[in-house]
């Protein structure tokens, strides 16, 4: 069978043709640096050249650069189940994170606790602990096991801030129901989708999600840097007080007032100036999404992660599996060696590129859009034959480099 003849009626190879994607490599990194469409190249070259090189300063409104974050972050919304006028695109996802909190936490000003889990991705952790001792108002960040979140849900929690998908194991919140649980306790949910955004379907509306912010460097492939997305419930819109008061959010940026109004509905959550180049990239990637159908992508995503749990069950023994048998995942699957970074790197070396995640994680992340059945097998066949001779063991694949 070929890898697009699946009878999901999406044509796979198409959409791997749209891709561009080094000969040799078996890429299973889309999960943290998605790989670069083919169009992108010519956007941004046009944005420079055609936009920036002829227009100069007019390119804010000749090319209309200026509505680029509302324009886009409606794309992004459309994948992520959020009505228009709800998403917002551009500054980072830290930054973005500290603007859903600080909103949250002035919605429930009486309430001191902000509950996440252990498996939240450290620098929302981060931004939670450096908001918390800015306002100086005695708020607490309690972190609990993931399987805990539920229970741990009380009447002091003002906000439950999770990432949707554990970036090191690969566990899968259920976003509906806890974000109910919350909602039932008086409390406001934030989801961070940097790992779900572009990997499986989500529909924040059903789910009710208060916030929720996001990158577009990963599965939703606009390149390193590229910025990143917040959602706000349309009905929270014109309640919220932005710390973050940054001139782009003001109501009438050009009427140069000296004093900060918030603009009308999601403008408000916007803070620094437009990167226009990555969003010119960020647009040609979206492009591609035009022609996914979600139902199928995540279908094709979980078969080919259970093909390679089930070739590494087989043929690597000694990799022990992240998560529990049977627990909801994303996009990516993890396993657990004393000696993980090393084994990474010697598969790096052989052409499979997944990543390292400390103590001991090695994660692989299934993109139905440019991997397939042939990619999965080989991807096992050269982790058994490296975990079989200890190839990995050497002194070149223990030196520990600066990114992961």
């Amino acid at each position: 069978m070929r890898d697009h003849d699946t009878g999901d009626g999406t044509d796979w190879t198409a959409l791997r043709a749209r891709f561009h994607l080094p000969g040799g490599l078996i890429y299973l990194d889309g999960n943290s640096l998605g790989p670069m469409p083919r169009a992108v190249p010519e956007r941004v070259r046009r944005t420079v050249e055609d936009e920036w090189g002829d227009m100069l300063i007019r390119g804010w409104n000749d090319a209309g650069w200026m509505d680029w974050p509302a324009r886009l972050g409606d794309r992004i919304g459309r994948l992520i189940g959020a009505p228009a006028g709800s998403t917002m695109v551009g500054d980072t996802l830290s930054i973005k994170v500290w603007q859903a909190l600080d909103a949250a936490l002035r919605l429930r000003p009486e309430r001191r606790v902000i509950l996440s889990d252990s498996g939240n991705f450290p620098s929302d952790l981060y931004m939670a602990e450096g908001l918390i001792a800015a306002l100086g108002r005695g708020h607490e960040l309690r972190v609990v096991a993931p399987e805990a979140v539920a229970d741990s849900i009380d009447a002091d929690v003002a906000v439950l801030m999770l990432t949707q998908v554990d970036y090191r194991t690969g566990r899968l919140h259920d976003m509906a129901a806890l974000t109910a649980r919350a909602h039932g306790a008086g409390a406001l949910a934030i989801w961070d989708l940097a790992h779900s955004a572009g990997a499986l379907e989500i529909d924040v509306t059903a789910a009710d999600a208060d916030f929720a912010v996001g990158c577009t460097y990963k599965y939703l492939n606009a390149g390193p840097g590229a910025p990143a997305f917040i959602h706000v419930r349309p009905d929270l819109h014109d309640l919220i007080e932005p710390a973050l008061s940054g001139w782009l959010g003001h109501a009438a940026p050009f009427a140069f007032d000296p004093a900060y109004r918030p603009g009308p509905g999601i403008a408000r959550m916007r803070v620094g100036t437009p990167p226009v180049l990555q969003l010119a990239a960020l647009e040609a990637a979206l492009d591609i999404w035009d022609d996914v159908d979600m139902v199928d992508l995540r279908a094709r995503s979980l078969a080919l992660s259970e093909r390679f749990v089930r070739g590494v069950a087989v043929h690597c023994p000694d990799l022990a599996p992240a998560l529990p048998p049977d627990t909801p995942r994303g996009s990516q699957v993890s396993f657990r060696h004393p000696e993980g970074y090393a084994v990474m790197q010697a598969l790096i070396a052989r052409g499979v590129i997944g990543d390292f995640r400390a103590p001991d994680i090695l994660r692989f992340g299934f993109t139905p859009l440019f991997i397939g059945e042939a990619e999965v097998d080989a991807a096992v066949a050269t982790l058994a034959d490296i975990l079989e001779t200890a190839a990995w063991d050497t002194s070149e694949f223990r030196a520990r480099k600066a990114v992961t």
